[in-house]
């Protein structure tokens, strides 16, 4: 299984950064390899407007299975997102990579597409 996390650094002690379209980094955990994987989105900052569809097109060249965020995407880009079969939790806001992962193991997180 892969999990994307929004962030706000590139390791796991970054912390979740509550955004979705303008998040940093885009972390992905692949749990069968254990691999760690950093994308910067930072560039995304330039954008005027759009941010959040254009961050979901990113997290798409990844095909990650669940997707761990803040507060959760906005209404573009949960509108795209939800045409994917990626599970989206949100509540991690303020938590670092390590400690979201360990809440999502524990079912801590919101499902938000439930």
């Amino acid at each position: 299984m892969k999990i994307a996390f929004t962030t706000k650094g590139s390791d796991w002690d970054s912390e979740i950064d509550s955004r979705f379209g303008r998040t940093e980094y885009i972390l992905i955990y692949n749990d069968e390899n254990e691999q760690l994987t950093s994308v910067d989105n930072r560039a995304i900052e330039n954008e005027d407007h759009g941010a959040g569809p254009l961050t979901a097109q990113k997290l798409f060249e990844y095909k990650p299975d669940v997707l761990i965020t803040g507060n959760g995407p906005g209404g573009n880009a949960s509108r795209i997102l939800e045409k994917s079969d990626i599970q989206i939790y949100i509540g991690a806001g303020n938590l670092t990579v390590k400690k979201a992962l360990d809440e999502f193991k524990n079912n801590r997180l919101t499902n938000k597409n439930q």
